[in-house]
């Protein structure tokens, strides 16, 4: 059991509080870590240390040096790759395998945004004044509070960081409770990069004990957060009483659309990954699987076919293809919409109980669950459950899959599976959805931007849309007369 401590300008320091917080292990509920219990004074230190290093070293240094220290913190994190795998899985249940992809993903995301840093160029303006010599320079916002869910620490701490760093601010990282270590050594390993003192800071804790007053502090320009609608209607709220900058990706409810013409065989493998990879905790998961009327039976039978195989187990055994639910509240919610379901009058056609793996029966694992005779309008098809449960809808044609679609407060992602690629086109422009993918499903890219419309979210993470949430426009004029 390890007890970790808060990082605030280049050094581990213990809470002001004295007081840490347990962390369990979701595969076998043992707890194995307590993290640092934060407060509004660590807050203050830490967004201090972040205004010094935008004063100082940071601040003063060049896009191509910042460019240089970032692509140091993706080689040093690729040099510690096995043990910030290991301690993700510990902490959150991710597939050690998924990890071992996910980490090296990571590394090529800093890299991206290292070659970035010094490509942020503004333009020469024609004026009307022709005596008026005018162009656009952008800078930092100034210091970033970052406030990451527990599902995919690591990746919402890089998503986050590296495009701040290319535009030159410094980040107060505060991770979820449920899931703080892989964030706070990680910040840890960026001082072997050389990465000057304050630039990257991480404060661990309650919501209300140190988040809040991280997103109120006055010093806070913009403020980036991941998690639920719910939650992220509080952070914008109140980043909305000090006028900073907010960036929200939230929740979802994804369509994955199957037409008539698909590749069912490649459709039902899709489906299964785009709902029970890492239990469904996923933000994209494609937890509405929309079928044409004329092939639900046929496709229905060959996806109960190919989720009866996923193999439920240890996050560590690299055989796994599902892990269990990260947190003890989020497995508790998942276990109670499977009853909603059954209420509504949904079949259960698959799962919908807790398995036990391992014999010790205190992992929090649920079995791969598939519900049919489901409708648009009941509860399981509209509310996010974070968790490996899919419900299968039925359509008639191209208008009613749009119309079904869309009848949802969200709008992240979506998927259609076609062998006409005009219905593919036409459907990526009729979805409200921040991202389609067609005849695929859960592909990603730190070159294009990902976010959501309506309830999903505001702003978009990756590709250098990413970097320009972080920057200010300023527009500078000389008078040549």
């Amino acid at each position: 059991m390890n007890r970790y401590k808060l990082w605030i300008d280049g050094t581990s320091v213990d809470p002001s509080s004295g007081q840490w917080l347990d962390s369990f292990d979701p595969s076998n509920g043992k707890k194995w870590a307590e993290i640092p219990r934060a407060n509004a004074v660590d807050a203050s230190l830490a967004v201090a240390a972040a205004e010094r290093a935008m004063k100082g070293d940071w601040g003063t240094s060049s896009a191509s040096e910042r460019g240089r220290l970032m692509r140091s913190i993706a080689d040093v994190i690729t040099r510690n790759a096995e043990e910030l795998c290991v301690l993700e899985t510990r902490d959150n249940g991710k597939l050690l395998s998924e990890m071992h992809g996910q980490i090296r993903y990571i590394s090529d995301y800093w890299h991206y945004f290292a070659g970035l840093a010094d490509k942020i160029e503004g333009a020469v303006v024609p004026m009307q004044n022709t005596s008026l010599l005018a162009f656009t320079r952008h800078v930092p916002v100034g210091v970033v509070a970052a406030l990451t869910a527990w599902n995919s620490p690591l990746m919402f701490f890089t998503i986050k960081c590296a495009p701040a760093l290319a535009a030159g601010c410094a980040v107060v990282v505060k991770p979820s409770e449920f899931a703080s270590v892989s964030s706070l050594a990680v910040a840890a390993l960026t001082k072997e990069a050389g990465l000057p003192d304050g630039v990257i800071n991480v404060v661990t804790g309650l919501g209300s004990e140190v988040g809040s007053p991280l997103v109120e502090h006055p010093d806070v320009a913009a403020v980036s957060f991941t998690g639920s609608d719910a939650t992220g209607l509080k952070v914008y709220e109140a980043a909305a009483r000090g006028m900073k900058r907010v960036h929200l990706e939230l929740g979802g409810k994804s369509p994955n659309i199957v037409f008539e013409d698909a590749d069912l065989k490649l459709a039902a493998a899709g489906a299964v990954t785009g709902i029970f990879s890492a239990a469904g905790q996923m933000c994209t998961a494609g937890s509405r699987l929309l079928v044409q009327n004329s092939i639900k039976e046929a496709f229905t039978a060959e996806l109960l076919s190919l989720a009866r195989k996923v193999k439920v187990g240890s996050p560590l055994d690299l055989d796994t293809q599902m892990g269990p639910i990260a947190t003890e509240p989020q497995y508790r919610k998942v276990l109670e919409y499977i009853d909603i379901a059954k209420a509504e009058g949904a079949t259960c056609a698959l799962g919908g109980a807790a398995v036990e793996v391992g014999g010790e029966g205190k992992g929090q694992f649920v079995a791969p669950t598939i519900f049919t005779d489901v409708t648009n309008e009941m509860r399981i098809a509209q509310e996010e459950v974070f968790g490996p449960v899919l419900s299968v809808i039925g359509f008639e044609d191209e208008v009613d899959a749009v119309k079904i679609a869309n009848d949802i407060d969200f709008g992240l992602a979506a998927g259609v599976w076609t062998r006409d690629i005009g219905r593919g086109l036409r459907m990526s422009q009729a979805l409200d959805a921040g991202t389609v993918w067609i005849n695929t499903y859960r592909a990603y890219s730190y070159a294009l931007p990902f976010g959501g419309t309506k309830r999903s979210g505001i702003g978009r993470e990756s590709g250098i849309e990413a970097v320009h949430e972080f920057l200010e426009t300023k527009s500078v004029m000389i008078s040549t007369a």
